[in-house]
């Protein structure tokens, strides 16, 4: 793709048809160490859909964390380190 004189660039159909982009949608560019991601700003969803999307991306990522037999407490101590005793006398 080319950025023209305007700063405009074309987002390909197969792109837009997947993260649901219309005439009129809003995009957001961000900046990442890689480089830039686009981001569709869907602030139009109703609750339904809303609802739908998220239990998705929470379907996609089901089973993609293995604690190697950790609980769930021995996970966050691990991930966090040892926590002091936080009470205040």
């Amino acid at each position: 793709m080319r950025v023209t004189t305007k700063g405009q660039v074309t987002i390909p159909k197969q792109i837009r048809d997947h993260l649901g982009i219309g005439p009129g949608s809003e995009v957001e560019f961000v900046a990442t160490d890689e480089g830039a991601r686009l981001v569709a700003i869907n602030e139009n969803l109703s609750e339904e859909e809303a609802s739908r999307k998220f239990r998705e991306v929470l379907d996609k990522m089901e089973g993609t964390l293995d604690l190697c037999g950790m609980t769930t407490d021995e996970y966050m101590e691990w991930l966090r380190g040892p926590r002091e005793n936080l009470d205040v006398g």
